[in-house]
């Protein structure tokens, strides 16, 4: 079963910056996007970013759009978020999450088919 695993969350003063990382594990798997959605305490889980694999096309929400920027290491395997200027309202935690499927709503939770556990960012004032 693959599993994805998150990195590279913590505590951070506003302003600073955040690089997260997400590998698989468990096998091979077929992958057409990956993306970083957020879940803050006591709120609804939200689109971040995603990007889709091999063309490397990306994609932002509007509240992280300019401050964050998502890429990936195909060699590696791997999905990075890179997250600058951090505020308070960042805080969250970060999930990610992958899908085999062209032809989805990027910017909903239910499109992924796999998810990693999920790693804690916090941004102190």
């Amino acid at each position: 079963q693959v599993q994805l695993v998150e990195s590279g969350g913590g505590l951070v003063q506003a302003g600073g910056s955040l690089r997260l990382s997400c590998v698989p594990s468990g096998g091979a798997f077929s992958r057409y996007y990956m993306a970083w959605l957020r879940q803050p305490s006591g709120k609804e889980r939200e689109f971040v970013a995603a990007i889709r694999w091999n063309v490397e096309n990306t994609y932002y929400s509007d509240s992280v759009k300019g401050r964050v920027t998502i890429s990936r290491d195909n060699a590696k395997s791997t999905v990075y978020l890179q997250m600058n200027s951090l505020k308070p309202e960042d805080t969250a935690v970060y999930y990610c999450a992958s899908s085999s499927r062209r032809n989805i709503n990027i910017f909903a939770g239910s499109a992924y088919d796999y998810w990693g556990r999920g790693t804690q960012v916090t941004v102190s004032s």
